[in-house]
């Protein structure tokens, strides 16, 4: 099925880039020459409040590779993939992956799990990336690593990859119904999300034991702390007022504070979410709806209840001046999430097997999630704040990110999928090197079918490392049977 719309790969030249742009009526600016360091603009330091620096303009974000053992340690395809990121030349690991604070919290019974039995891999894999970046890039004192840490909430998967285990705190109506939610599932109480609060405050103790710089409290893409900031309806301590939706947060925060006092915070968040989404008669994405409610979404924190596919500004001003307060620098702002609107978070031209073709062209995502992130830099400057969405991008992602980083508009532009095909483009970009165009991630959505299919994740179409697997061979399968 066709997708219609024109290949990244073949705007070759800025007239035929902007052509693209004006025609969409967006606005994504990019500068037509990159500068390499040491003058360049992704080269330039950044130095936070704490007097720490950050080599670079450069983040990872987290990459989860569905490739942990039972236990919860890494295996040698967690450590590449880690590798990879050392050797990557960004100067801000953003959480690595997302690392599970207890088991029932876990995405899939091959997520990473943070426990004291399973310390001794987290160590070897914190040196994995550090002795990578040594070897690569030499100093590692401007090298910055946090490490994500999350409960996956409704989308837990503990126990068996194909069976959802929810932990909700609230029924939303749709999400329930398109993941076949029991309408008598219990919610968690205020005492079970007391308890877990105590799970972050340990997993965060253990990340700075074994030499993490920060931890990020995971606030996006549909995931529990997530789904606090949309708990508009719930009672109790937990739901109704801001105050309340960001209780949990808060207490995280605070017990963080009192056992390690010198272990940094960040939070990646979903600054708005829209209403899922469904392949509809043409394979595109439609959106659900509420049958009652006629078109309003009460759900979409960042969104606008009367008009949902509209950003309301406001309300993550408002979190982010509550992370301010807090004393927290490190914010990465992503949106939406990968299980009901991915389109809107990770835009592609190839859906993955499960999903949709996209109902926009996959550069007004982009320009969408560039847009908003300016926005709030302009309002919060003293935010440390990463962007994000910027892997479709391809031949042009270094053309906008210099200009967005030069304008101010963003401080770091993180890189997810691109850094799975491509680990070295940062720093053929900062060295002033010809992309390698072999290797640049075209979004074929592979990383995301194969866990959707049981298989770990990585780069099945451009690294040969996965293209050898014998789990290349069932993707195959998978994909020519979806």
């Amino acid at each position: 099925m066709s997708n219609g719309y024109p290949r990244i790969a073949r705007l070759r030249t800025p007239d035929l880039f902007r052509n693209r742009i004006e025609e969409l009526g967006i606005h994504l600016p990019f500068d037509e020459t990159v500068s390499p360091a040491p003058d360049g603009p992704l080269a330039q330091p950044y130095t936070l409040k704490n007097g720490r620096i950050i080599g670079n303009r450069f983040a990872v974000h987290p990459m989860e590779g569905w490739d942990g053992t039972i236990d919860g340690l890494p295996t040698v395809y967690t450590r590449r993939r880690w590798a990879n990121f050392g050797k990557s030349g960004g100067k801000l690991i953003w959480g690595g992956e997302a690392v599970a604070v207890r088991h029932d919290g876990r995405a899939n019974p091959n997520q990473l799990l943070m426990a004291e039995r399973n310390l001794s891999g987290f160590a070897a894999l914190h040196r994995t990336l550090v002795d990578a970046h040594r070897q690569a890039h030499g100093r590692t004192d401007d090298l910055l690593i946090g490490l994500q840490l999350t409960h996956s909430g409704r989308f837990a998967r503990p126990n068996i990859k194909t069976r959802l285990e929810p932990k909700i705190l609230y029924h939303h109506p749709l999400l329930d119904r398109l993941f076949h939610v029991d309408p008598e599932l219990p919610v968690l109480t205020d005492g079970e999300i007391d308890d877990l609060i105590g799970d972050f405050v340990q997993a965060a103790k253990l990340a700075a034991s074994v030499g993490f710089d920060f931890v990020d409290i995971k606030h996006c893409h549909g995931y529990l702390g997530h789904e606090f900031l949309s708990a508009y309806a719930r009672p109790g301590r937990y739901g109704g007022s801001l105050e309340n939706r960001t209780r949990f947060l808060r207490e995280i925060v605070a017990g963080i504070r009192r056992e390690v006092p010198e272990l940094m915070i960040g939070v990646r968040i979903s600054a708005f979410d829209f209403p899922p989404f469904r392949p509809g008669p043409d394979g595109r994405g439609v959106p659900l709806w509420l049958d009652d409610k006629e078109g309003l979404y009460p759900f979409g924190f960042g969104a606008d209840h009367d008009d949902p596919f509209q950003v309301a500004i406001d309300e993550i001003l408002e979190f982010l001046q509550l992370l301010q307060a807090l004393d927290i620098e490190l914010v990465n702002l992503s949106c939406c999430s990968p299980y009901y609107n991915p389109h809107f978070m990770r835009p592609a031209y190839f859906p993955p097997s499960d999903g949709y073709l996209p109902p926009e062209d996959p550069l007004v995502g982009v320009a969408r999630q560039i847009n908003v992130v300016a926005s709030l830099k302009e309002h919060m400057p003293d935010l440390a704040m990463v962007g994000t969405g910027y892997s479709y991008l391809q031949e042009w992602l270094p053309n906008v990110a210099q200009y967005v980083v030069r304008t101010g508009m963003v401080d770091f532009v993180g890189l997810g999928r691109m850094i799975l095909a491509y680990p070295e483009m940062p720093a053929d970009v900062l060295a002033g090197r010809e992309l390698a165009r072999k290797r640049i991630c075209r979004t074929f959505s592979d990383c995301t079918t194969a866990p959707r299919n049981g298989l770990i994740s990585g780069c099945y179409p451009l690294d040969d490392f996965y293209k050898s697997l014998p789990e290349a061979i069932r993707l195959k399968e998978a994909k020519h049977k979806a």
